[in-house]
């Protein structure tokens, strides 16, 4: 009996000391999680389930979701980044890498000795407008237009004047195609990089003739020749780094106004100037190729004037892309001797001695005959 009592106090003192029970005060955590700090099953303090209440905003509600969201960019972070050191040295060697890339790719147009910008071959370009003819063609399809057919006689004159520039721009490892489009009410034409041509109907009748079909076919292709589209796609990146540069400078807050103000402010001062300077140098590299090609580059006089009194209205030169229809005929009128003189000496066959003499300057980076200005 005296063991028996002894020995029940000692089995309650083990049974105490060994699994005390756990107070109100106590964690919720069991004692192996105590004693794991670094096993992942333990709760963080972000990990922590949330209210009922906010669990439910949070999964329905996006604006609840914006609402709790911190901000990516604050004002100390912004001043942390602007005074880093590391910050300074990137821009200095951005600004030396994009100073270096702009005067690497500088090109002088051979017959008015501009300087200009230019980081797009002939491929990319060429590449580039594969997909504009595609849509072209789609846009022509979709509106319910047509193409005419090779037997009609307009789609007749417009390939034999396309044969005679062809050969005199020695551009005939071009991949060329020819569309003339029915549509009376459009007085236009274009070629396209890599040898797409496209005509309207409505052209012909204010051509009259090969010779005025020759002034304005000879002035599309000078546009490829002398490579206005490589220098426009380049000029757009310049202009597209200095918009976003704008709107990253105002943090966004002003991203519309900034980008039409910007844009249309640029396209004033810089695009079409340039648009009008390119223009004049497609009459003059047209005006050389027609008269190699035995056209007669007096009926560019003539057909600039048809095309002044069926545009009847037109805006003031500042306003647009092109000179305006007096200055153009003025000028072509100063470069009818040359072109004259071009035309007796050649053989009609369609030579390309200009256009081979500009690609060499181009290349080189010389001026043949500044008399565009």
């Amino acid at each position: 009996m005296q063991s028996r009592r002894f020995l029940r106090p000692l089995w309650r003192s083990l049974t105490i000391r060994s699994f005390p029970r756990p107070s109100a005060t106590s964690s919720p955590l069991r004692p192996f999680q105590q004693n794991r700090p670094f096993s992942p099953t333990c709760f963080r303090k972000n990990n922590w389930p949330r209210s009922p209440h906010e669990t439910r905003n949070y999964n329905i509600d996006p604006r609840y979701r914006l609402s709790q969201a911190k901000p990516l960019i604050t004002t100390d972070r912004l001043r942390r980044v602007a005074r880093s050191p590391s910050t300074h040295t990137i821009v200095v060697l951005s600004i030396a890498a994009a100073v270096a890339f702009y005067f690497s790719n500088i090109q002088t147009v051979p017959v008015s000795g501009r300087r200009r910008f230019n980081c797009f071959s002939e491929e990319s370009v060429e590449a580039a407008s594969e997909a504009q003819v595609k849509r072209l063609i789609w846009e022509v399809e979709r509106s319910g237009g047509r193409f005419l057919s090779d037997w009609d006689p307009r789609v007749a004159m417009v390939k034999r004047v396309m044969r005679k520039l062809i050969a005199a721009s020695g551009t005939e490892n071009y991949d060329w195609q020819i569309w003339v489009i029915d549509d009376p009410r459009s007085v236009n034409a274009f070629v396209l990089p890599g040898g797409k041509v496209f005509v309207f109907s409505g052209l012909i009748p204010i051509a009259r003739n090969e010779h005025g079909l020759a002034t304005v076919l000879g002035h599309e292709i000078a546009h490829n020749l002398a490579q206005h589209t490589a220098e426009r796609m380049s000029g757009d990146i310049g202009i597209n780094i200095f918009l976003y540069s704008l709107i990253f400078l105002t943090g966004g807050l002003a991203i519309l106004g900034t980008h039409f103000i910007g844009s249309t402010v640029l396209d004033l001062l810089f695009s079409r100037p340039m648009g009008r300077v390119q223009e004049s140098e497609a009459d003059y590299i047209g005006l050389m190729m027609m008269a190699e090609a035995c056209y007669d580059p007096r009926e560019a006089v003539r057909f600039w004037k048809r095309m002044e009194r069926a545009q009847q209205e037109e805006p003031p030169e500042w306003l647009s892309t092109h000179p305006s229809s007096s200055n153009r005929i003025q000028k072509i009128e100063e470069w009818l001797p040359t072109a004259l003189e071009r035309r007796q000496q050649s053989d009609c066959k369609g030579t390309s001695t200009f256009a081979d003499m500009f690609k060499g300057a181009m290349r080189q980076g010389t001026v043949i005959e500044q008399r565009v200005y």
